[in-house]
């Protein structure tokens, strides 16, 4: 999702399952006032629900961000039949290191 469909999805409601762990921050002031503002502007969520869907939104959009760094590996063809090599940048590494955290959190729900 990208920071419009976000704002669609809160003009719309819902929500996203959460994990049982919480994070506490420290906002900048300015960062502290424009969620505010989106608090004030969308009244339906709680300003944990923005943070939480800002959040996700902009690892999202980190993770596309991240270069990609070819390897030595053939994996595929592209549709001219030019080698596509392995991904031996940040992102490999990001998905496995999320898969891992991904199961140790689902773990932690509640049953």
């Amino acid at each position: 999702m990208d920071f419009r469909g976000l704002l669609d999805a809160w003009r719309a409601g819902g929500t996203s399952p959460r994990t049982a762990t919480e994070y506490a921050v420290r906002l900048p002031i300015d960062a502290a006032a424009r969620l505010a503002a989106l608090a004030d502007m969308f009244p339906g969520r709680t300003r944990e629900q923005l943070i939480t869907e800002l959040l996700s939104v902009a690892l999202d959009e980190l993770a596309a961000a991240m270069p990609y760094e070819p390897g030595r590996k053939v994996i595929s063809h592209d549709d001219q039949g030019d080698p596509v090599f392995e991904d031996v940048g940040m992102t490999p590494k990001l998905l496995e290191l999320t898969r891992k955290h991904q199961k140790r959190l689902q773990a932690d729900l509640p049953k």
